[in-house]
C-alpha cells in the first residue's frame, strides 16, 4: 500500500482572501475585522457572497498579511493565523504564541483505499442543497461554553451534545467560546447539532448551501466578545424603566383584575415597573386586538396606569387561526407559514393554526401595522413576543416553508425576523424598544429584545438549570435577560416548599439584568386547548403578597434591594451598549487567568464589582463560595474581607443570597432596608 503524500498547494490569492479548489469543493479563507477569519466552502463550486443571514459588516481590518508556499498557504490578521495546506486541511493559530486554536480533523491518510472521514463532508440533499458535516479535533482540557439558553444542566460544554434548533425552554445561539482563547460563530440558521465531545468538535447542518464560519481570537474573554458583538451587534441602551420590577400572571383575565392589582402594588408602597397582560385577551388568534368585552377602555387602562407610573406589557403571539379576520388576506399574499405537504397547520391551540411567516419582510411590516392600529395606537409601547421559535406541534422542520427557505435550512432566523418587525416598526415611530422574547438567534440583541427561559418547571433542579443556561446565553451577545420567578409550571401558592422555592427564586431574579415574576399558579382552570370554542382561564395569584407573610416580607426586601441596584445596572447596561460586555458573566470572563473558576456555574459576576451565589438547592441554611484569585473580596452581610483564591463556607440563611464586593467596592444594597 502507498502512503499517503500532501500535494503542493495550487490555491490563489484574490485580495486578501485565499482560494483554494480541489475536485468536488471551493474554499473561501479570508479576514472578517480584526483578529477574526471567516471559512466558507460549498461542493457546489459556487460561493453565495450574499448569504451573510444577520451578521454586520465589519471595518477593513488593519494588520492582514497573506504567505503563500509550495506546500501551503497563511492568512494572518492580527492574533489569529489560518492556515490551509495542499490538501485542504484548515488549521488555526494564535499569532502571538503559535499555539494552534483549532484544527481541522481528518481520518484520512491512506490512498487507492476509499477515506475513512474527511473534515468537511456534503451529501446532497436536492440541487445546491446538503446535508454537512465539519469535524476538529478534540482538545484535552479545552471547556466550552455559550450556544443560547438551553437548560441541560451543564455549564462546561465540553463532553456535550447540542441540538441546534429551536423551542419552548430551548433557545439556540450557534456561538461558543473556547477556554483554548477563541470564539467560534456557525454562521448557519439550519437545523443540526454541535458535539463538543472527547473524540472531536462537529458542526452539522440538516440542509444547507455552503459551510460559513467565523473564529476570533483575543487575549481575554473579554477581548473575544467585543470582536464577538461587533460581527453580530450590541443591544441598544435599555429604557431606565425596563431595571425595575415586572409583575406578571397567566393570566390576567379583565381590565378591571389587571388594573386593581396595580392600585394594590401603590397601596402597599412596592415598586413596580411594569404589568403584562398574557395571552388570549383578544378575540381571536390572528386578529391582534383586544376582547371588548373584558378589556373596554384599553387607552383609559394605559392613562391610569401611566398615572401611577408603570408600564403595560402586551403578549402578541404571532399565531393565526384559519376564522382570522387577517388570514385570508395573509395567505393570498404568502405571509404565513406554509406545510410543504399538506395542510397549512403547525399548531393546535383552540383551533388549528400557522404562524406568521416572520422571513418575509412584507409579512413583517404587515404584522406590525394590525400591532400599531389595535395596540400602539392606545399608547401601548411594549410588547411580549411570545411562541418565537415558532412552536411547532409536532416539530416537523422539513415540512414548513418559509419565505427565505424550507424550515431545516431557516427556521433557526424565525426569531430575529419577529423581533424585527417590531423594532423596525416602533422606531419608526419614534419610540425607544423593550420587548420580551421567548426565543434568539446571532443578532437578536441588536433589535430590543430581553430573553426569558421559556416555560420551566417550578422547582430547585430547575433553578439550578436556568443559572447555568443564563450564563451560558451571557457569553451570546444577550445582554437583558430573565426567567420567570419561581418557575412557570406547577408552583402551588399554598405550598410550603413552593414558598420556599420563590423566596429563593427572587433574590436570583434581583440580580439579573431583569427582574420579572411569572408563572402559571395552582389551582390551574379546566380547559380543553383542542376545543376551537374554548375559553382560556387563568391559574392561581401570582402577586408577590400571594405567598404567605414570611416570603412577603423576604421579597419586599429584596425588591427594595433591587431599586437601590437599578443605577448601578443602568451603568453596567450602558457598558453592554457600547462594548457587549454582559452585565451577568460567568466567574472565568472576569478572572480568566484562575483555573478553578472554569468549572464554577453557581456562581457569577454582577458587573464588576458584585459577586452573586445564588441558594439552588432545598433546605440548607450555608453553602460554599469560591473566590476568584486575583482580587480582594468582602461579604456583603459582615463586612469580612478574604484575598482571593479560597473557598469558604457562608451563611445562606432564607432571608440571604451570598454576595461579595470586589476590591473595595461599596454598593448601596441593605442600608436601612427592612
Amino acid at each position: 500500500m502507498a502512503y499517503y503524500i500532501a500535494p503542493k498547494f495550487d490555491g490563489i490569492r484574490e485580495g486578501n482572501r485565499i482560494i483554494w479548489e480541489t475536485a468536488g469543493e471551493l474554499v473561501y479563507i479570508e479576514p472578517y475585522g480584526n483578529d477574526a477569519i471567516r471559512f466558507r466552502s460549498s461542493k457546489s463550486l459556487y460561493i453565495d457572497e450574499n448569504l451573510n443571514w444577520t451578521l454586520l459588516e465589519t471595518k477593513e481590518a488593519e494588520n492582514v498579511r497573506i504567505v503563500m508556499d509550495e506546500d501551503k498557504a497563511r492568512l494572518y490578521n492580527g492574533r489569529i493565523m489560518a492556515q490551509i495546506t495542499g490538501d485542504g486541511t484548515v488549521t488555526y493559530f494564535n499569532t502571538e504564541t503559535m499555539d494552534i486554536l483549532l484544527e481541522e480533523s481528518w481520518i484520512d491518510g491512506r490512498v487507492h483505499t476509499a477515506p475513512l472521514r474527511r473534515a468537511r463532508e456534503y451529501r446532497v440533499t436536492s440541487g445546491n442543497q446538503f446535508r454537512i458535516s465539519l469535524y476538529f479535533k478534540a482538545s484535552q482540557g479545552e471547556h466550552f461554553y455559550g450556544m443560547g439558553q438551553d437548560a441541560n444542566d451543564c455549564f462546561d460544554l465540553k463532553g456535550s451534545t447540542v441540538d441546534l434548533l429551536q423551542k419552548n425552554g430551548k433557545c439556540t445561539i450557534p456561538y461558543t467560546y473556547s477556554s483554548k482563547g477563541y470564539g467560534f460563530i456557525w454562521n448557519n440558521p439550519a437545523i443540526g447539532r454541535a458535539e463538543f465531545v472527547n473524540n472531536h468538535t462537529l458542526w452539522h447542518a440538516q440542509c444547507a448551501k455552503q459551510i460559513d464560519y467565523i473564529i476570533i481570537s483575543g487575549k481575554t474573554p473579554e477581548d473575544i466578545n467585543y470582536r464577538f458583538t461587533e460581527i453580530t451587534g450590541r443591544a441598544p441602551m435599555i429604557p431606565e424603566w425596563a431595571t425595575g420590577f415586572w409583575q406578571s400572571k397567566l393570566r390576567y383575565e379583565t381590565q378591571e383584575e389587571l388594573l386593581e392589582v396595580a392600585r394594590e402594588y401603590k397601596r402597599r408602597n412596592l415598586p413596580i415597573s411594569v404589568i403584562v397582560i398574557d395571552y388570549f385577551h383578544w378575540t381571536m388568534q390572528g386578529d391582534w386586538k383586544f376582547d371588548p368585552i373584558r378589556w373596554p377602555d384599553p387607552k383609559k387602562m394605559v392613562e391610569e396606569l401611566e398615572e401611577m407610573g408603570i408600564k403595560l406589557m402586551v403578549s402578541v403571539w404571532p399565531t393565526i387561526d384559519t376564522r382570522s379576520e387577517n388570514y385570508e388576506l395573509m395567505k393570498r399574499k404568502n405571509y404565513i407559514i406554509r406545510a410543504e405537504k399538506g395542510v397549512d397547520v403547525v399548531f393546535m391551540l383552540f383551533g388549528p393554526l400557522t404562524y406568521v411567516d416572520t422571513t418575509h419582510p412584507e409579512a413583517q411590516k404587515y404584522f406590525w401595522s394590525r400591532v400599531k392600529n389595535n395596540y400602539y395606537k392606545y399608547g401601548i409601547k411594549t410588547f411580549w413576543l411570545d411562541e418565537a421559535e415558532p412552536e411547532m406541534r409536532p416539530y416537523d422542520y422539513d415540512n414548513i416553508r418559509m419565505y427565505l427557505g424550507n424550515g431545516e435550512e431557516v427556521s433557526n432566523l424565525y426569531c430575529v425576523g419577529y423581533a424585527k418587525a417590531f423594532y423596525d416598526g416602533m422606531i419608526a415611530e419614534g419610540e425607544e424598544v423593550c420587548n420580551l422574547v421567548r426565543c434568539a438567534w446571532l443578532g437578536s440583541q441588536r433589535y430590543g429584545v430581553v430573553l426569558w427561559s421559556g416555560d420551566i418547571a417550578s422547582t430547585f433542579e430547575s433553578l439550578r438549570k436556568q443559572l447555568k443556561a443564563g450564563l451560558n446565553v451571557s457569553l451570546c451577545g444577550v445582554p437583558w435577560w430573565t426567567t420567570d420567578i419561581g418557575g412557570f409550571i406547577n408552583g402551588d401558592p399554598e405550598d410550603e416548599e413552593f414558598r420556599e422555592l420563590i423566596v429563593r427564586w427572587f433574590p436570583f431574579g434581583v440580580f439579573c439584568p431583569v427582574l420579572r415574576l411569572h408563572g402559571f399558579r395552582l389551582p390551574y382552570p379546566v380547559r380543553d386547548i383542542l376545543n376551537p370554542d374554548g375559553y382560556c382561564g387563568s391559574g392561581g395569584p401570582n402577586e408577590v403578597w400571594s405567598f404567605g407573610e414570611t416570603a412577603y416580607n423576604i421579597i419586599v426586601k429584596f425588591m427594595r434591594i433591587r431599586e437601590r441596584l437599578r443605577p448601578y445596572i443602568m451603568k453596567q447596561m450602558e457598558t453592554a451598549s457600547k462594548n457587549g460586555t454582559p452585565v451577568m458573566r460567568p466567574l472565568f470572563y472576569d478572572f480568566p487567568e484562575d483555573s478553578r473558576v472554569y468549572d464554577i456555574g453557581d456562581e457569577y459576576m454582577f458587573g464588576p464589582d458584585l459577586l452573586v451565589a445564588p441558594v439552588v438547592e432545598k433546605g440548607i441554611e450555608q453553602r460554599k463560595v469560591y473566590l476568584p484569585a486575583g482580587a480582594s473580596w468582602t461579604n456583603a452581610y459582615t463586612g469580612e474581607e478574604v484575598k482571593g483564591g479560597v473557598e469558604l463556607e457562608v451563611s445562606a440563611r432564607l432571608e440571604e443570597i451570598p454576595l461579595f464586593y470586589r476590591d473595595g467596592a461599596r454598593l448601596p444594597i441593605f442600608e436601612d432596608i427592612k
